[in-house]
């Protein structure tokens, strides 16, 4: 009889029939099904793995119709062997086998490679960071099973006929009209800013929307203004077209209105949660930024981030609401606080622009995709996106208090960047103590922490002692025991250095 094993579908996440027919695809594919027998009747195959016969004939019957079955009257079901080996491509000339086995050409992509983004420095998260029973990163959530199943059901109406026709077609550069009327009319309105719908333009995500515009609006001879420390991969994006990246102070308020802004033809900011420090741009610095796009005549992209997780206090309006010369391009996330994997954000600027972007957009990819699009409509009509909203503001509220107070208990010689919200924390070690020791050194605990150096501009003169310590990922029960092996680490680290000090 077959070895195939059947889980529970909620466990799985497929049905008994899915399961069963993928199992049978394998088994053909891997050759464990001669063809010249037949497969186990019907009755027989639902006994073994107990599931009803009704759901063997239909697997059975989709297997014929794909063409991997053969039906021999009376004597069952066969493997088709002639459509395997088609599939398989068994029979390969040897003549084209052998282009394979040729030296390669050491040098070939050297000689027709423009540039190399591997050679950019970037944050690296290990593939593994779940085996860390403290990860303290940044970019990741807690699954929330509430907004699963929530997203299942919009999914599953956005695939239903009565919504068929918003994504079976190509819709060439065109958004989907739902996902435009309730970003208008329930996400712009809590940023303080209105919109028509052509003033918006769908994205695969935030990063893709900078891609974007730096493809249209920076590019050799053009000066583009950076956070220094900042955020890393916008940065990368804006040197990947050529242009000349000049770093921008922060202080306390955020982005610095400092003389520098003048060279600027284009300034990124992070005004809600500035990356990687999470501090929130002032009113009156808000205010003074717009007033210096007008004046000096750049163009200001902001990047709505993490507005969402403010703890002490009201949300500020976005930078774009006080925007009357139209310099502001401003973007944003539906999903990066609910799964980061989906990938859907906009743009929102003057009506010019957005024309340039599709157009670009479509010899990019056209459009994001349509049945996302769609059941992000849904998601959102139905209240859904707000109420994980604020479930995930409220959990990671406590997170943030938390980490406030283990810190100062545990870890009281740390500089800790003062914030009202966000999901990291930024903070400066004592003693000059080197950011990636302490890296190395926690992670032979369990702790994930991330070294802060790479945020700024210029790798030789960045600070070495800078460490941002994510908690959206990390359980609640697991901040304090994960803070008390942080400390046991600097403190290896701290004796460590003594140790290499007294040997001089």
């Amino acid at each position: 009889m077959l070895d195939i094993r059947l889980e529970d579908p909620a466990i799985a996440g497929q049905t008994l029939q899915q399961q069963l027919h993928q199992g049978l695809v394998d088994a053909i594919l891997e050759g464990r099904l001669p063809s010249h027998e037949p497969l186990p009747s019907t009755r027989d195959l639902a006994s073994a793995l107990k599931v009803s016969r009704n759901t063997v004939v239909l697997v059975y019957q989709r297997l014929l119709d794909d063409g991997y079955l053969t039906a021999v009257w009376r004597r069952g079901h066969f493997v088709n062997e002639q459509y395997i080996r088609q599939q398989l491509r068994l029979s390969v000339d040897t003549r084209t086998a052998s282009l394979f086995t040729k030296e390669r050409d050491p040098d070939l992509w050297r000689r027709h490679l423009q540039f190399r983004p591997t050679e950019a420095r970037n944050i690296v998260k290990p593939a593994n960071w779940r085996d860390f029973p403290y990860p303290f990163i940044y970019g990741q959530v807690s699954p929330d099973k509430t907004t699963i199943s929530r997203w299942r059901d919009s999914m599953r109406l956005a695939g239903s006929l009565a919504h068929s026709q918003s994504w079976v077609g190509d819709q060439v550069d065109m958004d989907d009209p739902q996902l435009l009327e309730q970003i208008i009319t329930r996400i712009l309105p809590h940023r303080g800013l209105r919109a028509h719908p052509e003033q918006l333009l769908i994205t695969i995500g935030a990063q893709n929307a900078l891609f974007l515009v730096g493809q249209l609006l920076a590019g050799r001879g053009r000066t583009v203004g950076v956070e220094d420390p900042g955020y890393v991969d916008a940065r990368n994006i804006f040197a990947s077209t050529g242009a000349e990246i000049c770093p921008l102070p922060i202080d306390s308020d955020g982005l610095a209105n400092s003389s520098v802004l003048s060279n600027c033809d284009m300034v990124y900011t992070t005004p809600s949660h500035q990356c990687p420090t999470s501090v929130t741009m002032s009113l009156d610095r808000r205010l003074q930024l717009v007033e210096r796009a007008r004046k000096d005549d750049f163009i200001l992209v902001e990047d709505d981030y993490e507005h969402e997780l403010n703890y002490l206090g009201h949300q500020r309006a976005a930078l774009k609401s006080y925007d009357n010369s139209g310099h502001i391009i401003y973007i944003g996330s539906l999903t990066k606080l609910m799964f980061p994997g989906l990938r859907i954000g906009y743009i929102l600027a003057d009506s010019e622009l957005i024309k340039e972007l599709r157009a670009l957009r479509r010899l990019n990819y056209r459009h994001p995709s349509a049945q996302d699009q769609r059941a992000m409509a849904l998601f959102i009509g139905e209240g859904h996106l707000d109420s994980h909203l604020r479930r995930t503001r409220d959990r990671l509220s406590e997170k943030w208090q938390l980490m406030q107070n283990e810190i100062s208990r545990q870890l009281p010689e740390l500089n800790v960047t003062p914030t009202t919200g966000g999901s990291a924390v930024w903070v400066k070690l004592p003693d000059n103590i080197d950011a990636w020791a302490v890296h190395r050194e926690a992670a032979k605990r369990g702790v994930l922490v991330e070294p802060g150096d790479v945020h700024y501009c210029d790798p030789d003169r960045a600070p070495r002692d800078r460490l941002r310590l994510g908690f959206a990922v990390i359980e609640r029960d697991q901040i304090a025991p994960g803070i008390t092996q942080l400390r046991n680490a600097i403190m290896a680290v701290i004796a460590e250095n003594r140790k290499g000090t007294a040997a001089q």
